[in-house]
């Protein structure tokens, strides 16, 4: 017992040492990613630790795990409701309740009629689709009816987006920040109460071993999209799996750069993969707001076949309320010559991506 406890305490110890070093490569940003697993998992070893027999090095060990869980604590404490925020109410002045559903469906997932069964179970104002291919976008077309306007970026390399609505759509733009394969859609809308505001969908590639080498890509084209929102006036959501962690550097660069909110401080994780596998799920599909915009509920969706669980929000536009001004922070002089670096090295990364990727 006493040999598994040592090796799980220093493997913990390296995974938290690991993310704090300033390297793009894979093996040092992956585990970022399961700091909540990481930190069950050094109390579950401080508890090994208490049923091993008396040796004269344990306390060290047992307090070296106190540490270490209090420094992973501060950070996940946020992401709960045990962390206070205000609370909105809704008032007369604001626009109506609208509703959404993003979800990563996977590309090659076939369970089409899942999918939209929970289209149609839920009912959303407008919906995006992550990794959707040409025949995801023919399955889909059971769903144009009711959602007369949308736009398309029908790609089979695994980053194909769809957006669907019942909300007309005034302008929608893609862009292709840091390569000519990785889409990021930007679509104005205007509500029937007469409410403008703008949806943004990401879907940067991951750092991993069986993709990208460096994070330097997804980092980037996260970057991009806060500059570009940065110069909107209207309310912005930004939304999508940005194969990032909220309490990650780039993704604190992204909200500081933005100037928006993570509406997950204070209330959950919203973990959404891996859909199969409960005690390794990681909050990878996150969102951000601009202050006039008020969210009700943020949740995930039951799982449709795919390796995401699909994210649902509620949320209503309000100009005339302040009150959540003081969430935005904003980028330094330093982060903000950081974030234009980062952008940069992102645009000079070559992904060596195929154009159709098949499943293995």
């Amino acid at each position: 017992m006493w040999i598994v406890y040592i090796t799980l305490a220093i493997l913990l110890l390296a995974l938290t040492i690991l993310p704090k070093i300033q390297n793009s490569h894979w093996v040092f940003r992956v585990p970022e990613f399961a700091k909540i697993q990481i930190t069950y998992l050094i109390f579950f070893t401080f508890i090994l630790g208490l049923l091993t027999e008396t040796t004269e090095y344990l306390w060290y060990y047992q307090g070296l795990l106190a540490v270490l869980f209090i420094h992973h604590g501060q950070t996940l404490i946020k992401y709960t409701p045990l962390y206070p925020v205000k609370k909105h109410r809704q008032r007369h002045i604001s626009s109506e309740k609208l509703h959404f559903i993003s979800a990563n469906v996977y590309q090659f997932n076939k369970e089409y009629s899942r999918f939209i069964d929970l289209i149609k179970k839920y009912s959303p104002d407008f919906f995006m689709t992550m990794e959707s291919n040409e025949d995801w976008e023919k399955a889909l077309k059971a769903l144009e009816g009711d959602y007369p306007y949308q736009h398309k970026v029908t790609l089979e390399n695994t980053y194909g987006m769809h957006f669907y609505s019942r909300i007309e759509i005034k302008h929608a733009k893609t862009h292709y920040f840091v390569a000519d394969d990785i889409p990021s859609i930007e679509i104005h809308m205007k509500t029937n109460d007469g409410f403008s505001f703008v949806f943004f969908g990401v879907h940067p590639p991951p750092p991993s071993p069986t993709e990208e080498e460096t994070s330097k890509e997804r980092d980037g084209d996260l970057l991009s999209t806060a500059q570009r929102v940065k110069d909107i006036k209207d309310p912005v959501i930004v939304v999508g799996d940005f194969n990032n962690v909220a309490w990650s550097k780039s993704s604190i660069l992204f909200r500081k750069t933005s100037q928006l909110i993570d509406p997950r401080i204070g209330h959950s994780f919203v973990s959404t993969f891996h859909a199969k596998y409960r005690l390794l799920r990681f909050p990878i599909d996150l969102m951000f707001h601009s202050e006039n915009i008020f969210i009700n509920e943020l949740k995930t969706l039951e799982n449709f076949g795919s390796d995401h669980l699909p994210v649902y929000c509620n949320f209503f536009i309000d100009h005339h309320n302040d009150e959540q001004e003081e969430l935005i922070q904003t980028a330094t002089r330093e982060e903000e010559a950081e974030a234009k670096v980062m952008i940069q090295e992102g645009i000079e990364e070559d992904g060596n991506r195929d154009t159709v990727v098949t499943e293995d």
